[in-house]
């Protein structure tokens, strides 16, 4: 994050504190409606739960929803049981449909029915069509707010009827045009209905080559072609290419943030839908299966270590060597396995440049295998007196950095194709490898040669 935009997040928060604590509702009130609301989601995720109550009871109806769909899962529910239904009606009403639909899925029975028992005929229909759609795909984050012509028009007759309509869908920068049965055609581009002769047909400056994108296709592949093809909008289509709705930039923005946001937590096996403010006793439940699982993989490479406790006794300065060794492999395979999340994640990685990879990692690996064991053989040679054993602890740090760089590329590629989440599983079972493989091959080679 920029210098400027850290300050400036900073000191909303730091704001936000400081008004809380003068307990005036009207300053409160004040603050509160000077912000957007991203805003005031990002201020409600950073306050405890009592602070929260304080901002949302000042919250104009009109912005609640579009607050609820930005906070993360967990705060939004907890906004949910103390929002009246009455204002949560009201802020629906206010609503882009997307965001709506965003809405309306997280919302608990009954007050979910509740909603749409309040939402007229004609949008309630058009909202379960929407809700039927997987709201990971092109077609959950579409918005339905869109503006169909045809292509056997004039331009003058398109200005007339956007004149008539007095308002235009949020972020439009282009029209789409359709058939009689809504099937898609092309799009019209606001700047050649600007600077092109009224009386030319539509058909005439319309790109027919313009991207639809079908409703099945995944969210984070949607972003992926967003960003490849520098798009502000695109129309979604059925699989016989009728209009659905639309995706703009705005969603996809969402959708990036969301994904970084999961792989930062995942890395350390948490979720980016929890409260960071959870009660003590909740946060520490959820954390105690992955730290259960670490405390496995810590024993299984204590038990190798403990196949070696002759040599140990009889050489202490291996003990102090050895987390050397298991360190360095594991950096090495952190950085191999970074890298490797971050192509899957891109769809940077597959079958075709995937074993050219391992074997590029593998190259890099022995090179800083070999170049910092001839620092750490002469270091530990100096230190303790022993060539010999300098040279096992070069050793094996050659083959523990090659083994690394391996399973660093190997084990997100392998996760990836048993459909586990790579950010998630990852570093648990690199940090099993590198340690067990280091510890193995420098006591195992200590065993053999020093015994």
């Amino acid at each position: 994050m920029p210098k400027t935009e850290k300050k400036q997040t900073e000191s909303l928060l730091d704001r936000a504190t400081e008004v809380l604590k003068t307990g005036s509702q009207y300053k409160i009130r004040d603050f509160v409606h000077s912000l957007f609301p991203a805003e005031t989601a990002h201020i409600l995720e950073s306050l405890e739960p009592e602070q929260r109550k304080k901002i949302w009871a000042v919250i104009p109806p009109n912005v609640m929803g579009e607050i609820l769909v930005r906070v993360n899962t967990e705060v939004g529910q907890s906004l949910l049981k103390i929002t009246d239904r009455n204002d949560l009606i009201k802020a629906t009403a206010e609503m882009e449909s997307d965001d709506m639909v965003d809405l309306l899925q997280v919302l608990p029975e009954p007050l979910l029915s509740q909603v749409m028992d309040a939402i007229g005929l004609q949008e309630r229909s058009r909202l379960e069509s929407a809700l039927a759609f997987d709201e990971h795909s092109a077609g959950g984050l579409m918005s339905m707010d869109i503006i169909t012509i045809r292509s056997d028009v004039n331009l003058d007759v398109v200005l007339r009827y956007l004149r008539q309509r007095g308002e235009m869908p949020p972020n439009t920068d282009s029209l789409i045009v359709v058939d009689r049965k809504d099937h898609f055609k092309g799009l019209l581009y606001l700047d050649k209905l600007l600077t092109v002769d009224g009386h030319t047909k539509v058909a005439d400056v319309m790109d027919v080559n313009a991207i639809a994108i079908p409703y099945s296709m995944p969210a984070h592949d949607v972003a992926i072609m967003f960003e490849q093809r520098d798009m502000l909008s695109a129309p979604v289509i059925s699989d016989d290419r009728r209009v659905l709705g639309r995706i703009t930039i705005d969603d996809v923005v969402d959708i990036i943030r969301e994904e970084a946001d999961h792989n930062i937590m995942s890395m350390a096996g948490l979720d980016e839908e929890q409260d960071m403010f959870a009660p003590v006793s909740v946060s520490a439940k959820r954390r105690a299966h992955w730290l259960g699982i670490n405390l496995f993989t810590a024993f299984l490479a204590s038990w190798v270590i403990g196949l070696f406790e002759a040599t140990l006794e009889q050489i202490a300065a291996l003990a102090v060597l050895m987390p050397i060794v298991a360190s360095m492999g594991g950096i090495a395979g952190t950085q191999t396995l970074t890298l490797v999340v971050r192509g899957l994640a891109l769809r940077q990685i597959s079958s075709a440049n995937a074993k050219r990879l391992f074997f590029k990692e593998m190259a890099v690996g022995a090179i800083n295998g070999i170049l910092w064991a001839v620092v750490v053989a002469t270091i530990g040679g100096l230190w303790f007196q022993s060539m010999s054993l300098g040279l096992l602890l070069g050793a094996a740090m050659i083959i523990n950095l090659i083994c690394a760089a391996l399973a660093g590329a190997a084990i997100p590629v392998i996760l990836d194709k048993i459909g586990i989440d790579p950010a998630l599983a990852g570093g648990v079972l690199l940090t099993t490898v590198t340690d067990v493989i280091g510890f193995m091959s420098f006591l195992g080679l200590a065993t053999i040669f020093l015994m």
